[in-house]
């Protein structure tokens, strides 16, 4: 296990915003270089942030930033985005597959269209970018690839409400478990990681209900926190694992929550897909003042 991500290049997809740029930032204080693959060039309406002004925080941040246009269903564009990394940078050390398209809706309200974007970009943008990486990752000392996707529990309860998007997402998932087997003995890392509540994000205030549902989430740097962490560990012994958040976290000695609050005197709201033989470290009701 290493103490530091310096000098690590890291190509993150959806790294414009929330949980990606987060990873970034967390990585590029620590002197990380960053790659920002997302499709966000001009500033939108309803999100903030595009692929420069990420790279000017993570600029900041003390990290080299690389901002590159990419739409992961677009295979040239990851191929070339990839390309690029390690011509500038010198090497790929690891893989984030963070981007995701979301609809939570059941099967009479899911259009065939969003269906496919869904598909497109969790499971086959994950699957895609991962695969195009890999030959650049196994020249790496301490190679990881990470996906932002739930555990495998496969429960009738993740899939009624929205069977389009949970086969997208735990898509994601199955991904992680076949290619943490077919690389293993090329010494990749492959896990996932998931909150165990929402988090605070752009798409969370969009899609589950506004300033509420943002109060009782936790921020985007418990995700990144974790992350980091992985990103540390021995490649060769540490793969093929479904982490939630707060108890890897836990695990590796980390006791405050309460900072990630957006509002400690709210309780927490669960996220989905957290397997209910999953444990929480610390208590999500409110905090008492």
């Amino acid at each position: 296990m290493v103490d530091t991500l310096q000098g690590k290049t890291l190509f993150i997809t959806g790294a414009s915003r929330g949980i990606g740029l987060a990873i970034g930032l967390a990585a590029a204080r620590d002197g990380a270089n960053i790659a920002i693959a997302a499709k966000t060039v001009e500033p939108h309406p309803k999100l903030p942030g595009t692929i420069y002004t990420a790279a000017e925080e993570i600029e900041r941040a003390g990290g080299k930033a690389l901002p590159l246009l990419v739409d992961v269903r677009d295979e040239a564009a990851v191929r070339t985005a990839l390309d690029r990394t390690v011509a500038i940078f010198g090497g790929l050390d690891i893989l984030v597959n963070n981007a995701s398209a979301v609809q939570i809706s059941d099967s009479q309200a899911t259009e065939m269209k969003r269906f496919d974007l869904m598909h497109q970009v969790n499971a086959r943008g994950s699957f895609m970018a991962s695969k195009f990486a890999v030959p650049y990752l196994e020249k790496a000392r301490n190679p990881h690839i990470l996906m932002l996707s739930p555990p495998l529990d496969m429960q009738e309860k993740w899939f009624a409400p929205c069977t389009a998007y949970a086969m997208a997402k735990f898509g994601m998932s199955l991904v992680v478990l076949g290619l943490a087997g077919e690389l293993r003995n090329r010494g990749i890392a492959v896990n996932a990681l998931w909150p165990r509540t929402t988090i605070a994000t752009s798409a969370i205030r969009n899609l589950l209900g506004g300033d509420a549902v943002m109060r009782a989430s936790r921020t985007p740097e418990i995700l990144a926190n974790a992350a980091r962490l992985i990103f540390l560990k021995d490649a060769r012994a540490f793969t093929g694992q479904f982490l939630i958040d707060d108890s890897f976290l836990s695990q590796n000695g980390v006791s405050d929550f309460d900072r990630y609050r957006v509002d400690p005197s709210v309780a927490l709201s669960l996220d989905f897909f957290v397997p209910e033989t999953s444990q929480a470290p610390v208590s999500l009701a409110p905090v008492k003042p």
